[in-house]
This record gives C-alpha cells, sequence and structure tokens, in this order.
C-alpha cells in the first residue's frame, strides 16, 4: 500500500506522534484507509534544523475535493494549515487520488518533495525527471585545481546536516548515497541528495556526491537522478581499474549531453581494495575529469585480512603507493578519514603523516576535524618566507644566465624551486600573500 511505503519515508529519526493525538508518543506510526473512499492516508513527522528559528506546524495535505483546512492551534500550540506543496509533487508525479497527512516539525519543501516523490517512485513508474524542484541559484562551474585538504561526508538521507553544511569550512562535502545509507532507503536517499544540491546554496565548498558502484544496480539510478542537478564532483567507490572510471564517465557524459549539460562534472575515484592500489597511476590516468585519488582504509584492510589501527602501519606501503600513482598521473592524492573523533592528537599526528609522504587532504567525518587538518596543511609564516626566498633567488639568477641559486650556501635548483611555487600557491589560495606574489 503506498501509504505504508510513504510513512516509512516520511517518518523523522525522532519519535514519532499520532496525528491524532499529538500529546502522545508512540513507536509506531499509525495510517489507515479513508473510510468514506479508496484513497491512501500518509501521516508522518518531519523534523529538521533551519538556519533559523521557525515555528513548528502540522501539516495537512487534501485532495481536491476537500475543503481546506483553516490555521488553527492544538493544546501543544502547534498550527494546522494546508501545504500546498504536496499536492504539487503528487500531481507532477501524475498521482491525483491521494490523500497525504503529514505532522510538520520544521521540514523545508524540498525535503517533503523528495519524500512524497520516493514513496510514489517504489509503487508507481515516474516519468524522468521525476519532480525536482527549481533551482534556488546557479552554482559556479566546477575546478579541477582546488583545495580539497578536508571532505566532510554526510549521510545522504539526513537533511538537518545537508542544510548546514557548507556552514562547517570544509573544503568539500560528500553527499553519501553509499555506505551510510541501508539499501532499503537508497531511492529516498537519491531524491533528497538531488533536491538538496538544487536547493541549498555551499558556498564555496565543492559539492560531491559519493555514489552507489555501479555492480550494485544503485549506481547507474544514482548517476542519472543527481547529475542533472549539476554536482561538483562524483566519487566514484570500490575503483579497482581504468574500467570503472571511464564505465562511469560514460553515464555521465550521455547525461551532460542529453540535459545540455556544457561544464564537465569531475570524477574522484576511491581507492578500497589491494588491486586498486596496484592499478591508481591507471585509474588516475584514465579521464580528464579525474581529480584526485582517495585511499579508503577500512575496505582496503577489510581486504587484505588485517585490522585498521590508528598507526596505519598496515596502510602505510598502500598509501604510499596511491600517492605515487596519482602524482605519477598528474591528479592529487587525499588520505583516508581518521575514525576516532575524540583523538585530536591522534588526528593532527596522521595528518602530519599524510602531509609528508604526499597527500594534500584527509577525509573528514565529524565537523570538529576539520580545524586540526586545515591547520596542519596550512603553510606556516617561516615555510612561506623561505619559499619567497628561494623563488626570489631563483629568479635572480635566471636573469643573471644561470639555472642554479644559493640561500646561505646551500644549492637551490628546479626541484626546490617546484616545491617552494607550490608552497606559494598555496599560501595565495589561503588568502596569506598576495596571489601575484607566487607567479
Amino acid at each position: 500500500m503506498l501509504h505504508k511505503f510513504c510513512c516509512k519515508l516520511l517518518s523523522s529519526r525522532q519519535i514519532l506522534t499520532n496525528f491524532c493525538k499529538p500529546h502522545k508518543r508512540i513507536g509506531r506510526l499509525k495510517c489507515r484507509p479513508h473510510r468514506t473512499c479508496q484513497k491512501a492516508l500518509v501521516s508522518a513527522i518531519h523534523s529538521m534544523r533551519r538556519r533559523i528559528q521557525s515555528h513548528n506546524c502540522e501539516v495537512r495535505f487534501m485532495t481536491r475535493d476537500n475543503p481546506l483546512l483553516k490555521p488553527c492551534r492544538t493544546r501543544r500550540g502547534l498550527f494546522i494549515q494546508c501545504f500546498p506543496k504536496g499536492h504539487q509533487t503528487l500531481r507532477a508525479l501524475g498521482v491525483d487520488h491521494v490523500e497525504l497527512e503529514a505532522q510538520d516539525r520544521g521540514a523545508l519543501d524540498y525535503v517533503i518533495r523528495a519524500r512524497v516523490e520516493a514513496g510514489v517512485r517504489r509503487l508507481y513508474e515516474v516519468a524522468e525527471p521525476g519532480c525536482p524542484p527549481v533551482r534556488r541559484f546557479e552554482p559556479e562551474a566546477p575546478v579541477k585545481d582546488r583545495l580539497r585538504r578536508t571532505r566532510l561526508y554526510l549521510p545522504g538521507n539526513n537533511p538537518d546536516l545537508m542544510l548546514n553544511a557548507g556552514l562547517f569550512g570544509a573544503d568539500c562535502v560528500i553527499l553519501d548515497l553509499e555506505d551510510s545509507v541501508a539499501p532499503a532507503e537508497k531511492d529516498a536517499a537519491r531524491a533528497l541528495v538531488r533536491n538538496t544540491l538544487l536547493s541549498v546554496d555551499f558556498g564555496s565548498t565543492e559539492r560531491i556526491v559519493r555514489i552507489n558502484p555501479l555492480s550494485t544496480g544503485y549506481g547507474r539510478s544514482d548517476i542519472e537522478m543527481i547529475v542533472p542537478a549539476l554536482p561538483d564532483c562524483i566519487l566514484i567507490p570500490k575503483c579497482d581499474g581504468a574500467k570503472d572510471v571511464k564505465d562511469v564517465e560514460g553515464i555521465v557524459a550521455a547525461i551532460e549531453k542529453q540535459n545540455g549539460i556544457e561544464t564537465e562534472i569531475l570524477l574522484m575515484p576511491l581507492v578500497e581494495t589491494a588491486k586498486g592500489v596496484l592499478n591508481a597511476y591507471e585509474i588516475g590516468a584514465a579521464s580528464d575529469r579525474v581529480v584526485a585519488l582517495c585511499f579508503g582504509a577500512e575496505d582496503f584492510t577489510a581486504d587484505v585480512g588485517v585490522e585498521r589501527t590508528k598507526e596505519g602501519r598496515e596502510s602505510f606501503i598502500a598509501r604510499c603507493m596511491l600517492v605515487l600513482g596519482a602524482k605519477a598521473a598528474g591528479v592529487g592524492a587525499i588520505d583516508t578519514v581518521y575514525s576516532d573523533v575524540q583523538d585530536t592528537d591522534g588526528l593532527v599526528e596522521s595528518t602530519r603523516e599524510a602531509m609528508a609522504i604526499g597527500f594534500e587532504g584527509k577525509g573528514v567525518i565529524h565537523p570538529a576535524q576539520i580545524g586540526p587538518i586545515h591547520q596542519v596543511f596550512t603553510p606556516t609564516p617561516e615555510r612561506i618566507e623561505y619559499a619567497q626566498k628561494v623563488v626570489a633567488a631563483i629568479e635572480q639568477a635566471r636573469a643573471a644566465g644561470s639555472g642554479v641559486a644559493t640561500i646561505k650556501s646551500k644549492m637551490i635548483d628546479a626541484p626546490i624551486e617546484k616545491r617552494a611555487r607550490r608552497i606559494l600557491r598555496l599560501a595565495a589560495a589561503l588568502g596569506l600573500l598576495e596571489k601575484d606574489t607566487e607567479e
């Protein structure tokens, strides 16, 4: 029955409350067919944190032949009002004979649209693109060479976290459709992530969506729904070889052409197996869309049959190999997450090690990890000053007809110059010096 599916999709992670008895808490929401007609009745709670304080309200979606409800107060100070977005979503999906009744605690329109659409898709064949909301803003074109010190993972079925994701300060956010979403909720999370991309302004934060592998049956559906919403980048999990990248690229390119999308969506392979590590170079070189290779320690240690430790000794060689493959392919390298959120000292030490072996960023599972990681990857004033001296010395030497310079009896050649200019580019990107200083 439709009402059973929607009930599950629309329910909040918080306690459910019976619509008829808002003062009584129950563990399971009850939905009954309408007594006078064979219409589905759906009741659910939406709970979502807003950027600003909002009124909680109970919302009823009535069919067109029923009178509209006038706003009134209940015993708990809640408002009852007609919510037209439910009707619009149902009509757009071709579902007319449904009565939808919902309890709301501050859910935004695009969340309700996603929940209703997911429920309808479970029972009916929906003409694409379904019922996406109108885009609220035009995102900037994806940038291949940019800061990716932190990538914050956010569950794709958690709207309250995604709403404020741009405020956390991470360089990138990953709206996850894979590991953090149960198989039974994949379709609901997919619609929610699409609507989030169309409705939420993430500011300067790069918007990445981790799809499911194409081999699962969910992956292609993820791509078909997400690409028209214009994410900046797609994170490809379980990437074992160049074919995994090329298969995703082919689907993405076809959808871009079909929808008249002129900018290319970027790709970020996630290497999580021994085979993937051995094929790191060919994965990084598989497409011009690839911006970085990422390492996934949890799946990697499971693949090789060892326990993961905080020190990471069991994956050190693999991480070094991934960095070498990424650098050889001319793309970035991003380290795995540090799973102990409470251990800041361990996080800092792990980040320093990652930077020392060539990684340019780390995965993040909690906003509290963002600051310490950024601090490690931010060049110190002493490093910036020395890099400026290196560049000035080498340019002075070239002007004199020499390719080698010296600073305090230490020879400065091309490799040292390259490292110095990389530090200055990073400092300029962080606003630590004028941009033209590193030119």
